[in-house]
């Protein structure tokens, strides 16, 4: 597609779990509780999230997939006009919004299923629902039956297929498009859902907006009979949802290698299509209660940023938190949460994750770039990112030891955004001993102009520096102090005598007052 999709980092909220919202809507006042997503705003901006995908908002009565009202906010999270608040913030802030589109269902309080329900064969929207019979009850002991999804008769099958119901919805997203400014729809269930429907539904908000992204959630199948030119623009990529996690369980890379190139390779079928990426969401286990080795989650979730697509990290898995579905409830997976109020949050999967948002902010190659198999083996792996002369290597060792990765490269060097080292070349290839349960993003410098790291990383580890009193030096490592455990820089002297020296990384990173100009004490030369 291009466009702003490329670039997209996504966030995934569930409303009425994040918000705290009562299970139940009992009918009464609205409570402004929608609002808490704005307190969350410089926590995504902290992880460079340029799109927030809201789970269902609109009124149900249960858990949102049982929608009462597409014209208005569910009470349990505010109202319409606290609802175009958050949304004007984060428009404000850069942040694009993405709605849930619940069209294959509705529930049972749905105005036209209660019109149904009490005029019956006379109600005009008899025709408005799937598999309707007068001629038997259904279980909830209406006189007629009734399609339900899933064989769940709470929610009402809608018939989409009815030019009066697909009016009818489509008039709504007019609505949230013109008062809420919405950048798109994930449609929910989509391979149950006609394709002319969504024929139509391009057609018909790209009208309105022609940069309107059209994602549909998919489980299995060939993801070209929904994603095309004709019909949506992406769908949610179950097949390597399966495919991260499982490889680290197993230890065999071979399984995720084998889906990327057969989705992205040479001659991958989805090329051409910019795949909804996630390890986890509302309808799945966390990802740090599925892996054996919670060790391997930063792998994870450097596969998740570095592969081609789009990320999208759920609410609160950035700290690492766990939840597991059960037979008769998805609330584990859906929780009430807090700024400040995380229990036992892994702040360094945090900042890895904070770091990896900065880093691909910055990589074309990361976001658009073709790609390329250099290494499988069982526990390691290593693919190529190239786009606009940039490329990127991703290397990943899941092992419980180091490895010695060798691999060719196009440039004199490859430099480790993540950790902050710079590899040599020699005869074209590059030698790299990789810790255990670790990952690397190796920009390959090339002819073409090297990339900066990101500031996070503070300095480059066999980088070249000028002080701006003269005399260039070479940082060789970045260590800490025995006692204050403080980041000390390890640099050495270029010319002269090649004094060693040590300073603390603060100081070292910081700037000067030289005479009235401030500038860096130490810049980098390359």
């Amino acid at each position: 597609m291009g466009g702003w999709i490329e670039k997209a980092i996504f966030y995934h909220i569930y409303p009425l779990g994040f918000c705290g919202a009562p299970l139940i809507n009992a009918g009464n006042a609205a409570a402004n509780r929608i609002e808490k997503v704005i307190e969350w705003i410089p926590h995504l901006k902290s992880m460079k999230i340029n799109a927030l995908y809201l789970g269902p908002v609109f009124e149900s009565m249960v858990h949102g997939y049982d929608t009462v009202d597409y014209m208005k906010i569910d009470k349990r999270l505010g109202t319409n006009e606290s609802f175009k608040k958050v949304c004007d913030m984060l428009h404000a802030n850069g942040i694009r919004i993405i709605l849930d589109g619940v069209f294959n269902h509705v529930g049972r309080d749905f105005w036209a299923f209660k019109d149904l329900c009490e005029n019956e064969n006379a109600s005009k929207y008899k025709d408005w629902f799937c598999g309707i019979n007068f001629s038997q009850t259904s279980p909830y002991g209406d006189p007629f039956s009734y399609e339900g999804w899933n064989g769940h008769y709470s929610l009402v099958k809608l018939n989409v297929k009815n030019p009066e119901v697909e009016n009818y919805l489509f008039s709504c997203i007019k609505m949230w498009i013109e008062e809420f400014g919405i950048d798109g729809l994930r449609l929910d269930a989509a391979d149950c859902i006609a394709p002319e429907f969504f024929k139509n539904l391009r057609s018909f908000s790209k009208g309105l907006n022609p940069d309107f992204w059209l994602v549909g959630e998919i489980i299995h199948g060939d993801y070209r009979r929904w994603a095309n030119s004709d019909m949506l623009d992406s769908v949610t990529n179950y097949e390597c949802h399966k495919g991260i996690y499982s490889s680290h369980n197993d230890k065999n890379y071979f399984e995720i290698a084998y889906s990327l190139n057969r989705q992205f390779g040479t001659e991958g079928l989805y090329k051409e299509i910019t795949l909804y990426n996630f390890v986890d969401n509302h309808d799945v286990n966390r990802v740090a209660s599925m892996l054996k080795n919670p060790e391997h989650i930063y792998n994870v979730y450097t596969l998740l940023y570095t592969m081609p697509g789009v990320p999208s990290l759920y609410y609160g898995s950035e700290w690492g938190i766990r939840g597991e579905r059960d037979k008769s409830s998805d609330a584990a997976l859906r929780p009430n949460l807090n700024l400040g109020g995380i229990e036992n949050p892994n702040e360094k999967l945090l900042e890895h994750i904070k770091l990896l948002g900065e880093i691909r902010e910055d990589s074309p190659a990361l976001q658009c770039g073709k790609y390329e198999q250099v290494l499988v083996k069982n526990e390691q792996f290593v693919f190529k990112r190239s786009c606009a002369g940039q490329i990127i290597y991703c290397a990943f060792n899941l092992a419980d030891n180091s490895y010695t990765l060798s691999f060719k490269v196009n440039g004199t060097s490859v430099c480790d955004k993540l950790g902050g080292k710079v590899y040599n070349a020699s005869n074209g290839s590059v030698e790299i001993e990789m810790p255990p349960y670790s990952s690397m993003i190796l920009l390959d410098e090339c002819a073409s102009q090297p990339h900066p790291l990101p500031e996070k990383r503070g300095v480059v580890i066999g980088g070249k520096y000028h002080h701006f009193k003269g005399g260039d030096y070479i940082v060789i490592e970045v260590g800490k102090h025995t006692e204050t455990l403080e980041e000390m820089v390890v640099y050495k002297e270029i010319a002269g005598q090649g004094n060693v020296w040590i300073r603390p990384l603060e100081m070292f990173i910081g700037e000067v007052d030289d005479f009235g100009n401030k500038k860096k004490r130490f810049e980098f030369i390359g």
